[in-house]
């Protein structure tokens, strides 16, 4: 059996879907695009998060705190496809309502897919701080 490599578009199609859920606070569209056995890796956490179900309570207590995404731009954007799979980097600028007030974030994204039959499901997400 060969292994399908994705086109860049289809990567493309499947991380716009994703930030474009984020930036709507869509946690149900968000979490869609993502295998429930994804791993979640963020400065902004003090540890890294090892399935889905762990990340959606995490953004279920923000989102109960009345946090919510004002604005977020992909830039900078990278494919990097391969038999099964892709990687798919970024610079992301978010601005949030954390409830207690507006804040704002520019970080680098890394976002990790595999093959799923016809669909591409996210893997692993890595974010850091984005160099002043």
């Amino acid at each position: 059996m060969t292994t399908r490599t994705p086109s860049t578009e289809e990567v493309l199609a499947a991380a716009d879907a994703i930030i474009d859920a984020f930036a709507a606070t869509d946690g149900e569209r968000y979490f869609a695009g993502f295998a429930p056995e994804a791993s979640f890796l963020f400065h902004t956490e003090a540890a890294r998060l090892d399935d889905r179900a762990a990340y959606e309570a995490l953004w279920q207590g923000w989102v109960e705190g009345g946090w919510r995404v004002l604005d977020c731009r992909s830039t900078a954007r990278l494919v990097q496809a391969y038999p099964g799979g892709a990687v798919f980097s970024h610079d992301v600028a978010t601005r949030v309502d954390t409830g207690e007030g507006e804040d704002a974030y520019r970080e680098r994204e890394t976002i990790v897919f595999r093959v799923d039959g016809e669909q591409l499901l996210a893997v692993h997400e890595h974010l850091s701080p984005a160099s002043a």
